[in-house]
């Protein structure tokens, strides 16, 4: 029995429905170093790829951005790519430039095929999440919507309720990753991610972050999150556990699970 909802791309299953699906960040500063790191961990065989551009120092250029994406695009051995920037507000580096350019942004790399899905923050204002949604609808790219606290887990009810505005906001996949301050913590991500599977259609990606929530990366999909972050030669988070680590932890779950 499927423990998780698949992510597609154009119309297929990533990963040929494998779960949960392993996703490596891209966090290279320049165009060197993003290509240093995609040879390293496209060699791994993550299911996803996610190019973090706000690591990027080419971000204010949407023509060095563009150029990055399909270049990305072509080396990444047909691996589906997330296209992300992540804001201070929920754990993202500082780049000069405004919400409006950072959407035109998106617009162009999607526009150019260059990615499959595009992640931004349910937190931002009601207006600028609706041209996310309608940049996806246009470019056919899928959107995941996301929330990040660092500082705290809220309430099992509070996280449920943000799955269930994402989907009503209009997006494709719902993701929320939060930091414990206990184990308990880690306990209520998993609970809210069970509870909102039965309130939502949408795959559910969540996580909790840090030392403690290494534990989430490595069993919440049993809980039905879709994807787990891993780290291919950078991580993009704290707690992010190596691919090689994570592959082998998963192996002996998923064989557990079926009875040996």
């Amino acid at each position: 029995m499927a423990m998780t909802r698949s992510l597609e791309v154009k119309g297929k299953p990533v990963g040929g429905g494998k779960e949960p699906l392993i996703c490596a960040p891209l966090v290279g500063r320049d165009e060197a170093a993003v290509v240093g790191e995609l040879d390293a961990i496209v060699a791994k065989q993550p299911d996803l790829l996610e190019w973090r551009v706000d690591f990027f120092a080419g971000i204010p250029e949407t023509g060095r951005v563009v150029d990055m994406a399909q270049e990305i695009r072509k080396s990444a051995a047909g691996i589906p790519i997330i296209f992300t920037r992540r804001s201070i507000r929920e754990g993202g580096e500082t780049i000069g430039i405004s919400e409006e350019q950072v959407l035109a942004l998106y617009l162009a790399v999607a526009r150019s095929g260059a990615v499959d899905f595009i992640d931004y923050e349910l937190s931002s204002e009601p207006k600028h999440f609706q041209q996310a949604v309608e940049l996806a609808r246009e470019t056919g790219t899928k959107l995941i919507a996301s929330f990040h606290n660092f500082q705290k887990t809220p309430p099992a009810d509070e996280i449920v309720a943000k799955f269930v505005a994402m989907e009503k906001a209009g997006a494709d996949i719902a993701k929320v990753a939060v930091m414990p301050q206990g184990l308990e913590d880690v306990l209520t991500v998993l609970q809210a991610t069970l509870e909102g599977q039965k309130k939502i259609s949408l795959p559910i990606i969540s996580m909790s972050m840090g030392a403690y929530g290494s534990l989430s990366r490595l069993f919440g999909w049993v809980f039905g999150s879709s994807v787990s972050f891993a780290v291919g030669q950078k991580a993009s988070a704290p707690g992010q556990v190596p691919i090689e680590d994570m592959k082998k932890v998963l192996e002996v779950l998923q064989r557990s699970l079926k009875g040996g």
